[in-house]
């Protein structure tokens, strides 16, 4: 009976020790290598905001330095404005995956890569073909950032309402870092997901909110890697393996 025991317990022991190694930190997303190479902050960070592939664009033009606004919508000019009462706020534009817009009279134009107030003197420059003095009103209305703040269960996707809204920001409207996450280890992804850019933020000390004032873009990720609850994950994942040892102790004796 003693060695039944034993053998059991041993047969215990070794489905702890090898679920527990197999699953550790389950939880943990976007791992990388100890030599890994994070991309490099520029010396000088944008401190704006600049239009990118899939932003969808509201546009607003007026003549006269904006006096009137103007009806795109049947190339004329009129104090309504038939663009402006259809859309609540303007007509909406989708930067395309080149970075183009197709505008009226103008067909497809690159904006990717201006900020807001370079594509609206940009588009007063062409526009003033067409009208007398324009005055050119842009507002990007779907820009988002996806943040995993360190916790299951708790990523967001967090709207950019503010035209320059930092990393600092943004994980404040998300409730913070979870007290499972780990502040010396955030990830920032950006860019195209197939060679996106990595950049490793540390914001467990003073010199961390350097990089924490930068300007985040559309469709950043920003993860706080969770720290792992060891005991808990091996609770979990050993229990079913416990309650079977269990049983044939039970069916031996």
């Amino acid at each position: 009976m003693r060695r039944i025991y034993s053998i059991s317990a041993l047969l215990i022991f070794c489905a702890i020790m090898f679920q527990g190694c197999r699953t550790l930190n389950p939880s943990i997303m976007l791992k990388t290598g100890k030599d890994y190479q994070f991309a490099e902050f520029p010396p000088s960070q944008p401190v704006e905001y600049k239009i990118a592939p899939n932003d969808l664009l509201t546009f607003q033009i007026f003549s006269n330095d904006g006096f009137k606004l103007i009806d795109i919508t049947t190339i004329t000019e009129g104090g309504g404005g038939g663009g402006y009462s259809q859309s609540g706020g303007g007509l909406q534009y989708k930067v395309e995956f080149d970075g183009t817009v197709k505008m009226p009279l103008l067909g497809h134009i690159a904006l990717k890569g201006m900020t807001v107030r370079e594509a609206e003197y940009f588009l007063e420059e062409k526009f003033a073909s067409f009208y007398n003095k324009p005055f050119v009103l842009l507002e990007v209305t779907n820009r988002k950032v996806t943040i995993f703040p360190g916790s299951e269960g708790a990523a967001q996707v967090v709207p950019l309402l503010n035209e320059n809204t930092t990393l600092l920001e943004a994980l404040a409207q998300a409730g913070g870092i979870a007290t499972s996450g780990k502040a010396y280890n955030i990830k920032l992804i950006r860019g195209d997901l197939k060679n996106p850019q990595i950049y490793l933020i540390d914001l467990s000390t003073i010199e961390g909110m350097k990089e924490a004032d930068l300007i985040l873009q559309a469709n950043d990720i920003i993860y706080v890697e969770p720290r792992g609850n060891i005991a808990q994950v091996l609770m979990r994942e050993v229990a079913p393996v416990l309650s079977i040892m269990s049983t044939i102790l039970l069916v031996y004796t």
